[in-house]
């Protein structure tokens, strides 16, 4: 069989984790429309075993998005990015822009400069690009000649997703099957439960909180019947407290629910869900606070 480590990076916000979840066929990297959704390297499992040749195991390793951090929580998370150039087979690196839209994406190509690996340029969200501005970015990069492919996709729509499958596939070899044929992430279902959490925290909040928020889980206890989760949301200043409990905790209750019902859809179970929120200052400058929250652990 074939099998390899995919690595997917970009600028934050570029869509790694909606073209994950568009692989895979179903959810596992949590989705918004807010900068720096992923933290953790997301591992993603693709298998297709039909007992020939064309048996196939791809690890895809979503990664944060690769920016110029301001704290700490920032620094972990794009060395943990960069750390994917050398532990993948190959490389996949999203845009949706021309390269002179910003310095990101040049810092980028200069890192992929230093690595062999062979590399994939993802075109996406071209359902909202015209011909032309499509063209002009195709040509830019290519010019580069870093790049054995160049795809342009919808992650969202899925469209040209399986064209990519097969480029991606073409570039892997020989190897063993990591993963067991029915497993699509090595995260644990705790882990799985607090991004659903954050990712409601996110959807829910304005803009200039949801870098300030981690989850916590304190409690999980499952029985075939129930699953009882008591989850703490962790903010840095107390203002932003008040705005995600809300009016009479209107708001609250609304990720809550949000939260539970994806949950049980997630585990087969009903959940009953719990969620506190605590003020816990500064906490991404925290060393202490981040290894707690799992940020440092890839």
């Amino acid at each position: 069989m074939k099998s390899g480590f995919v690595g997917i990076i970009g600028r934050p916000n570029v869509g790694k984790s909606t073209l994950l979840n568009a692989i895979l066929g179903e959810k596992i990297a949590i989705t918004t429309d807010k900068p720096q959704t992923t933290r953790n390297t997301i591992r993603g499992i693709f298998t297709r075993l039909e007992g020939n040749k064309d048996d196939l195991q791809l690890v895809f390793l979503d990664t944060p998005g690769i920016h110029k951090p301001r704290t700490k929580l920032g620094t972990f998370m794009t060395d943990s990015a960069i750390r994917t150039l050398k532990e993948v087979d190959v490389i996949l690196l999203l845009v949706d822009g021309p390269l002179s839209k910003g310095p990101g994406d040049s810092y980028i190509l200069e890192l992929l400069k230093q690595v062999d690996t062979p590399k994939i340029l993802v075109i996406n969200k071209i359902d909202l690009l015209d011909p032309d501005t499509f063209r002009g970015i195709f040509e830019e990069y290519e010019s580069t000649g870093l790049f054995r492919h160049i795809f342009g996709v919808s992650a969202l729509e899925g469209k040209n997703v399986p064209a990519l499958m097969n480029a991606i596939e073409s570039l892997t070899g020989e190897g063993p099957m990591y993963f067991p044929e029915d497993m699509v992430t090595d995260h644990p279902e705790r882990f799985l439960v607090s991004e659903i959490i954050r990712e409601k925290v996110l959807m829910y909040l304005d803009d200039e909180i949801p870098h300030g928020v981690a989850v916590e889980i304190e409690a999980y206890k499952e029985t075939p019947e129930l699953t009882r989760i008591s989850a703490v949301i962790h903010c840095e200043r107390k203002s932003h407290k008040g705005i995600i409990i809300g009016k009479g905790g209107q708001k609250l209750k609304g990720i809550g629910k949000s939260a539970r019902l994806e949950i049980e859809a997630l585990l087969g179970t009903k959940v009953f869900l719990e969620l506190w929120v605590k003020v816990t200052e500064n906490w991404r400058d925290n060393r202490s606070a981040i290894t707690n929250f799992g940020y440092d652990k890839d």
